[in-house]
C-alpha cells in the first residue's frame, strides 16, 4: 500500500493527501503533453522517473489548514513539482551528472543543450498553470525563481574572500532548496484559504524543513551504501561540490584533518572518492552534521506550535522526525 512515508499519520488525512497526490500525477502527465515528440519525451524523462513528490505533499498538507484539495491547490502543487524538476535538468548540466532519480540524466542521454531547453520548457509549463492562479501566485513564483537562480550563482561562485564557508553554504541551501519548499507550503495555505498568520507560520516552517531536507541528503550522500537520495552515493564528493559534511573538514584547523582537507579541496577520481567515502563515514564530521540536522528539525517543529491542533499539524511534526530518521 502506498503511504506518505510519515510515521503515525491519521488514516483519514493520509487518504486525503494520497488522493491529492494522484490528482497531481494526473495533471503533471496531462500538462506536459504536446505536439513535439522529442520535447514530450525529454520532459517526461525525469517526471516519470519518480521522485519523492515532497513539494506537492507539503502543498497539500498546508492546504489542510484551509479548504484542502481544491483544483487551485492541485495546480499549485504541480507548479512546484514542475519548477523543481526543471531545476534538476539545469543542475545536472552544471554538475555533469550521469544519473538522476536512478536513471540516466537528460544531459547524458540527449546532451546539454536539450537538457537546458527541457528545463526551460518545464518552467514555461509552470508559468502557464500559474496564469490561472492570479497575480499574487505569479509574483510569489517570480520571487522564488529569483532565489533559486541567486542560490545557484552563489554556489557556482563560492564564498567571498574572508567569508565563512559554512554560512555561505547554508545560505545557498536556503535559496536553492528552502525557498521552493517554503513556497510550496505558502501556495497550499494561501490558495487553500488558511488565515494569514497560519500561512506565514507554514511558510517559515517550509523554509526550515527544506534546509533540513537538503542537509539530510548531504548526510545520506556520504553515509549510504545505496542511493537513498536518488543519486549515486558520493556524487557531490566526486564533483568537488561542498556539502555540510565536507565543509566541517575543510574549515577544520585540526592537524589530523590536514591530509583529508587537501584531498577534499578538488574533484576526486572514482577510486579516490571510494577511499575518501570510507574515511568520512567514520569521521566526527558526519556525526556533527547529523547533530546540526537534528537541531534544524527541532527548530522546524517548534515553529509549528502556534498552529491549531489537527491531524495536519501532527503530520508536519512527524515529518520532521522522518527526515532525521532518513539518516539514521
Amino acid at each position: 500500500m502506498t503511504t506518505l512515508g510519515i510515521p503515525n499519520v491519521d488514516s483519514t488525512l493520509e487518504r486525503e493527501i494520497l488522493i491529492g497526490l494522484e490528482a497531481v500525477e494526473q495533471l503533471l502527465a496531462r500538462h506536459i503533453e504536446g505536439e513535439y515528440p522529442l520535447v514530450v519525451e525529454t520532459s517526461r524523462h525525469l517526471v516519470e522517473a519518480g521522485g519523492k513528490r515532497f513539494r506537492p505533499m507539503i502543498t497539500l498538507l498546508a492546504a489542510q489548514f484551509g479548504s484542502g484539495n481544491t483544483p487551485e491547490v492541485i495546480s499549485a502543487a504541480v507548479v512546484c513539482e514542475l519548477t523543481h524538476v526543471a531545476t534538476l535538468y539545469h543542475d545536472d548540466v552544471m554538475d555533469e551528472a550521469p544519473l538522476r532519480r536512478g536513471v540516466e540524466s537528460a544531459n547524458n542521454r540527449w546532451g546539454n543543450s536539450v537538457a537546458i531547453l527541457t528545463g526551460d520548457y518545464l518552467f514555461s509549463k509552470a508559468s502557464d498553470l500559474l496564469a490561472d492562479l492570479g497575480p499574487e501566485a505569479v509574483r510569489l513564483q517570480a520571487k522564488t525563481f529569483e532565489r533559486l537562480v541567486i542560490g545557484q550563482i552563489q554556489e557556482t561562485q563560492g564564498p567571498a574572500s574572508g567569508a565563512n564557508p559554512l554560512d555561505h553554504y547554508l545560505k545557498v541551501v536556503a535559496d536553492k532548496t528552502g525557498s521552493l519548499i517554503a513556497t510550496s507550503a505558502r501556495f497550499g495555505a494561501m490558495l487553500g484559504g488558511a488565515p494569514k498568520e497560519v500561512t506565514e507560520i507554514l511558510t517559515k516552517f517550509g523554509e526550515k524543513i527544506g534546509i533540513a531536507f537538503q542537509l539530510a541528503d548531504d548526510v545520506i550522500d556520504i553515509s549510504s551504501d545505496s542511493s537513498q537520495s536518488g543519486k549515486t552515493p558520493g556524487t557531490d564528493l566526486r564533483e568537488g561540490i561542498p556539502t555540510l559534511v565536507t565543509l566541517q573538514i575543510l574549515t577544520s584547523e585540526k592537524p589530523e584533518d590536514q591530509s583529508l582537507r587537501k584531498i577534499l579541496s578538488s574533484p576526486l577520481s572514482d577510486e579516490d572518492a571510494l577511499q575518501v567515502l570510507s574515511q568520512l563515514r567514520v569521521h566526527p564530521a558526519l556525526n556533527q552534521a547529523k547533530r546540526q540536522l537534528h537541531t534544524l528539525a527541532d527548530e522546524a517543529r517548534e515553529l509549528l506550535q502556534p498552529l491549531p491542533s489537527n491531524s495536519a499539524k501532527t503530520a508536519l511534526e512527524n515529518l520532521c522526525l522522518a527526515i532525521v530518521e532518513r539518516t539514521a
